[in-house]
């Protein structure tokens, strides 16, 4: 199943027919059958990758009970436990990438955590980091030891080697963003405006 040739065509329907298709899709990852069948599949112990929504990647994970409805897991990374509806297990390994259009901006969906990317800052520096947290309309991001808020439209993906194409940031090669830097402040920034805030009222 390609994912962003879906993801695409979802792009161009209603907001009912979204509704539509939630409510259909839900009632099949509730459906009994479904769930034996993935149940049938498992066993005590196993690796599985399961699907963080929040992080918008697999994760491996060890599979430790199977109960009614759903998965006891320990994740492989960092030893958390969690307990996770069945239907966030990708049993026939799929590949869960949706790709970015080609001139259009990233955003939460085509990102993961993890993700090495650059941007430019106010100044007009280039900066290097590594996705830490995705939000609605922008993407945390560590910087050496400052962590920034950047908007997707801002961030472009850098990757290794000779694999990448005219569309990706390659190390060493910045790509010139000329959108609203506005939209992108670091989170000590943030912290320095609020003191000055503060002490403002005081005075």
């Amino acid at each position: 199943m390609n994912y962003t040739e879906i993801l695409e065509a979802l792009n161009q329907a209603s907001l009912f027919e979204l509704y539509r298709l939630d409510a259909a899709i839900r009632n099949q990852l509730d459906a009994p059958e479904r769930i034996r069948a993935v149940k049938r599949a498992l066993r005590v112990g196993q690796t599985v990758s399961w699907f963080n929504a929040e992080e918008n990647r697999l994760i491996d994970a060890r599979l430790v009970k199977i109960n009614r409805t759903r998965a006891s897991i320990q994740n492989l990374e960092d030893g958390k436990y969690w307990t996770i509806p069945f239907y966030l297990i990708n049993l026939d390994g799929q590949d869960v990438e949706i790709a970015a259009e080609k001139r259009r901006p990233l955003d939460r969906n085509t990102l993961k955590v993890g993700d090495r990317v650059a941007f430019k800052d106010r100044s007009g520096c280039e900066q290097f980091g590594q996705v830490i947290k995705l939000n609605p309309k922008s993407a945390a991001i560590q910087v050496g030891t400052t962590r920034w808020r950047v908007a997707y439209s801002l961030i472009t993906p850098v990757i290794d080697g000779e694999l990448g194409s005219d569309d990706l940031a390659l190390p060493g090669t910045w790509t010139q963003i000329t959108a609203d830097v506005e939209d992108m402040v670091s989170e000590e920034d943030e912290r320095d405006r609020s003191s000055v805030a503060s002490n403002s009222r005081d005075d």
